[in-house]
């Protein structure tokens, strides 16, 4: 008789693969206007850091408000029907931002019936600068209004299907390897968008970056289903998949999940869920200022354009691929040291959160040169992607599954509201910084150019005044310094209220 065991398979890697696609994909169309704005975008609609700040901010609160409602529509519609829905929205809204000139133009001239290079001449042609400032940005907040509501939908999906897919003690493995996609997108991102821009314009970067999630999916369609229900995942596998079930029914007060829907109220009611919320409160901003911002701060504080800075970017990026160990190393406390998940989480969180205190001498050090902030944002960046591996997965240790997707959209919402604060408040102290603490020759910026108190500066405005060869001493980089060193804290605050609110592993039964 036979009686080799039949091995057991592997395709949950391969959902984890299409989950990594999707994030790949998600902050690749995040990151186009990031990389477009300051050399493209800024200069034909006249755009100050504020303006591009306001941006940024109302996306964080499309973001964060839209993640509640997407946590409820994908615990509802379910994952398949949930993912599609939301890849769909948010391609859409990338693509929209490419029209944006072409309305701008119809709206201020009464002419609608011309290309992206027509608008372009068409707006050269309007002298008011304030009302193209004006109805550009409203334009762009709408399309990132889009753009938002259907991203808002990856995490509460993807960290679903890992929960579907995955046992407690691989969770935190699969969703850093998936969750790398935002590394890998945000790396890919400096090496082909500023150079689609530069040769066939802006809006054309915004199409076919956006055009890729219409591509997955097509593959979602075909390759996704419920494990137990999945042809291509043997009985083997399916047993690895659910083991956690079977060591749950052991614990004392245990209490089988049924398939009543849960409400947000019911989750609120629970110390995990704010635990989480607060966690994400904390973090996410640090990940999208450095998401949105560093392009920026090479450019306005070392005066790289796009394509100069695609290297550093690069660079940083290739850094924060370091994040998979954030996946391995609750494993390894789990497996090697006999912790419970959550405890094991916990551990590894506090190690990632020690190194985000680079960023205090990101800036001091970047005297010397441009590559010393540029290793360590990435460093901050991958421990930042590794304690978001983790966070996320405290959620699949507490809730039961059919809460899942609902508490990750509370904690983004509470995340996109940390970003909002963030990002609002660079826009403002950068602006601030560069008109109050820069000097020429010697002089106060106010003092030598007092117009510019109450109106914006023009984009080419210092570096035309720079070959006129006086000495400028821009204050930009005095704000950078004070939000890096915001940064750097954020993650043991978060760590040490987490702890506090949820002191050891309490899984949730009674939902």
């Amino acid at each position: 008789m036979n009686t080799t065991k039949k091995s057991i398979g592997n395709y949950r890697w391969t959902i984890c693969c299409l989950l990594f696609f999707a994030t790949t994909i998600n902050y690749l169309d995040r990151q186009v206007l990031s990389l477009t704005w300051k050399d493209f975008i800024a200069p034909e609609f006249h755009w100050t850091n504020n303006d591009y700040g306001n941006i940024t901010a109302l996306f964080s609160i499309f973001y964060a408000i839209s993640l509640l409602f997407a946590g409820r529509l994908v615990d509802l519609l379910d994952t398949k029907k949930g993912f599609l829905l939301a890849i769909g929205v948010w391609s859409i809204g990338a693509c929209l931002h490419a029209f944006c000139g072409i309305a701008t133009s119809g709206s201020i001239t009464g002419n609608w019936l011309v290309g992206f290079e027509g608008a372009k001449e068409a707006l050269k042609t309007v002298k008011d600068s304030g009302m193209v400032i004006n109805v550009s940005v409203a334009l762009f907040i709408l399309a990132r209004l889009v753009l938002a509501i259907g991203e808002a939908g990856n995490f509460p999906a993807a960290i679903k299907t890992t929960a579907e897919y995955f046992p407690k003690k691989d969770r935190a493995f699969s969703t850093s390897i998936f969750n790398s996609g935002a590394t890998v997108g945000a790396l890919a991102a400096p090496i082909t968008i500023p150079f689609i821009a530069k040769a066939f314009g802006w809006e054309m970067s915004f199409i076919i970056i956006g055009a890729l999630g219409f591509v997955w999916m097509g593959f979602w369609v075909f390759m996704y289903d419920k494990p137990e229900k999945h042809p291509r995942v043997n009985a083997e596998e399916l047993d690895y998949i659910q083991q956690d079930a079977v060591a749950d029914s052991k614990l004392v007060g245990y209490v089988p999940e049924n398939e009543t829907k849960v409400t947000l109220m019911q989750c609120f009611k629970y110390k995990q869920t704010w635990a989480f919320a607060f966690g994400k409160f904390m973090t996410d901003g640090v990940w999208w200022f450095f998401l949105f911002w560093t392009p920026a701060y090479l450019s306005s504080v070392y005066q790289m354009d796009s394509t100069q800075a695609a290297l550093p970017l690069f660079v940083l990026y290739l850094i924060t691929l370091l994040s998979i160990i954030g996946g391995w190393l609750p494993t390894y406390f789990v497996e090697k040291k006999g912790m419970n998940p959550y405890d094991g989480r916990m551990k590894a969180m506090l190690i990632f959160a020690f190194f985000p205190l680079l960023a205090l001498v990101a800036q001091p050090l970047g005297h010397y040169t441009y590559w010393i902030p540029v290793i360590i944002i990435g460093i901050a960046g991958a421990a930042h992607q590794a304690w978001s591996a983790n966070i996320f997965t405290t959620v699949g240790d507490m809730f039961p599954k059919k809460a899942i997707a609902t508490v990750t959209g509370i904690g983004g919402l509470a995340g996109g509201l940390g970003s909002t604060l963030i990002n609002k408040g660079s826009g403002l102290l950068f602006d601030f910084a560069h008109k109050t603490w820069t000097t020429i020759d010697g002089q106060p910026f106010l003092q030598k150019f007092p117009q510019f108190a109450t109106q914006p500066i023009p984009e080419t405005f210092f570096k035309d005044l720079a070959k006129t060869g006086v000495v400028i001493s821009d204050g930009i980089d005095k704000g950078y310094l004070i939000i890096f060193s915001i940064c750097a804290v954020c993650y043991l605050i978060g760590w040490s209220v987490m702890k506090l609110l949820v002191p050891k592993y309490n899984p949730i039964n009674d939902l």
